[in-house]
C-alpha cells in the first residue's frame, strides 16, 4: 500500500558566506528547530532522519540532530553532490510512502570554504575521471575550475546549437537578482543589468563571474508526515509531495559527445517525464518552479529540459517574460542559487522550503499568485538529478 506524503513542517536559515557562518551542527540545529516548531511537533516524534552534506566528516548528521535531541532513531548521512538535499528528501519520502515511518526528517546543511569548488582526495581515482575525459575530448583541457568549464561548455553548446546570442544567459542573472530583492534569506539582493554581468570578470566560455553562484554556508531542513498521521494529529496538511523521481546518468552522457548531456540534460529530462506521469500533469500546469541555476547556462538548458518550454526556444521564452511574475511560470523566485546561494548539501531542502511557502500562500512579496503545482529541480554533476512535484490541498490544519 502506498501511503500519500505531505510536507508539515519546513525551515531554513538565511544563506551567508563563509566568513559569516557558523558551524555547521549548529546551522543543522536552527533548521531543524525552525521545521519542527513550522511542524507543530517535537524531535520526540520523529521516527528516522536523513542528512545530507558534501564537505564534511562522517556522521556529522548525528552530531548536528544531537544538538536537537538524542533518542536513539535512525539517521542515514547523505553525499549526491549539488543534489544532496533533494536525495535526502527522496529518501525521506520513499520511508513514508512505503509506510516504514509516519513522521520522517530530512536536513541538508554545509559549510563552505571560499572558492570554486575543489576535489576532496587526491590520492585516488575521480568520480569525474569518466566525466573529464569526454569534456576535454570535446572542448580541450583548461585552468578554469572545472564546474564552469562543464556547464559553460554546456552552455556554448547550446548557443551555437540555436544560434541565439550568448549574452541570453546575463538576463537570467539580472531576473535571479530581481527576485531575490524580496527574499531576506538571500545572500545577494542588490539588482545588477545586463551590462554589468557581461561586464564581470570572464570565467569560462560565455560565463562571466555574476553567471556563477557562490560558495555559501547554510541549512535547511523539512519534516514529512503520512496523510494519515496528519488528520490524526491535525498537522498542516497543506502541501502533498505528488510525484518525486530521481535519474542517474545513461550512455547518452558518455556517448554522444555533448557538453549539455554531460551536465545532466537527459537525467533532469527523464526525471521530469517520471514525475509529470505520475502526477498526472504537464509541465504547463506548473505555477512555480525552483530550479538548479547553479549558473545561468543551466537555468537555461533546464527550462527545456523541464519542459517549460519547447527545445530551442528559451530565447523567446526569457524575451517575452515567461519565466517571471506576469508570465507563464515563474522561475526561481527565491532567487535561485545565483542569489541565494548554493550550500550544497541545503539547496534541495531550501528548494522545498520556497516552494512550500508558495503553495501555502505566506511567500510574502515572492508570493505567486493562485500557485497550487509547485515543481524542484536539483542536480548534481556525478550525477543526479532530482525533480520533485508538489500540490496544493484544500486541507490546512
Amino acid at each position: 500500500m502506498s501511503h500519500r506524503v505531505m510536507v508539515a513542517g519546513v525551515g531554513m536559515i538565511p544563506f551567508t558566506t563563509p566568513r559569516n557562518s557558523a558551524t555547521y551542527d549548529v546551522m543543522g540545529e536552527q533548521a531543524v528547530t525552525a521545521a519542527l516548531a513550522d511542524a507543530g511537533i517535537d524531535f520526540g516524534t520523529v521516527q528516522q532522519a536523513y542528512v545530507g552534506y558534501v564537505y564534511g566528516d562522517s556522521t556529522a548528521g548525528q552530531a548536528a540532530l544531537y544538538r536537537v535531541g538524542t533518542n536513539g532513531i535512525p539517521i542515514v548521512n547523505v553525499n549526491n553532490n549539488c543534489s544532496t538535499g533533494s536525495s535526502a528528501l527522496f529518501l525521506a519520502r520513499q520511508a513514508i510512502e512505503h509506510g516504514i515511518a509516519d513522521v520522517v526528517l530530512a536536513l541538508g546543511f554545509e559549510q563552505m570554504q571560499r572558492g570554486a569548488l575543489a576535489m576532496t582526495y587526491a590520492d585516488r581515482p575521480s568520480p569525474f575521471d569518466a566525466f573529464n575525459e569526454v569534456v576535454h575530448g570535446i572542448q580541450g583541457e583548461s585552468d578554469a575550475p572545472f564546474a564552469p568549464q562543464f556547464f559553460g561548455g554546456a552552455g556554448r553548446e547550446y548557443a551555437e546549437r540555436y544560434g541565439v546570442d550568448p549574452a541570453l544567459f546575463a538576463e537570467v542573472a539580472v531576473k535571479a537578482r530581481r527576485h531575490a530583492a524580496n527574499n531576506p534569506n538571500a545572500v545577494f539582493r542588490d539588482p545588477v543589468t545586463a551590462e554589468e554581468v557581461l561586464a564581470s570578470p570572464q570565467i569560462y566560455g560565455p560565463l562571466t563571474r555574476l553567471q556563477c553562484c557562490p560558495p555559501t554556508c547554510g541549512a535547511a531542513a523539512a519534516v514529512l508526515v503520512s496523510e494519515e498521521y496528519a488528520r490524526k494529529h491535525s498537522l498542516n496538511s497543506g502541501v502533498v509531495v505528488a510525484a518525486q523521481a530521481m535519474t542517474t546518468d545513461t550512455d547518452s552522457t558518455f556517448g554522444e559527445g555533448s557538453m549539455m548531456k554531460i551536465v545532466g540534460y537527459d537525467m533532469s529530462r527523464e526525471a521530469a517525464r517520471q514525475v509529470y506521469e505520475a502526477a498526472g500533469v504537464g509541465p504547463r500546469d506548473v505555477d512555480v518552479v525552483e530550479l538548479h541555476d547553479c549558473f545561468t547556462t543551466n537555468e537555461v538548458l533546464a527550462y527545456e529540459a523541464l519542459g517549460l518550454t519547447d527545445e530551442g526556444t528559451a530565447e523567446k521564452f526569457i524575451a517575452d517574460g515567461d519565466n517571471t511574475y506576469g508570465g507563464r511560470v515563474v522561475t526561481n523566485p527565491s532567487g535561485g542559487l545565483l542569489s541565494k546561494g548554493h550550500p550544497l548539501g541545503a539547496t534541495g531542502l531550501a528548494q522545498c522550503a520556497e516552494l512550500v511557502w508558495q503553495l501555502r500562500g505566506t511567500a510574502g512579496p515572492r508570493q505567486v499568485e493562485g500557485a497550487a503545482v509547485a515543481l524542484q529541480h536539483n542536480i548534481g554533476l556525478g550525477g543526479a538529478a532530482v525533480v520533485t512535484l508538489y500540490q496544493k490541498e484544500n486541507g490546512v490544519r
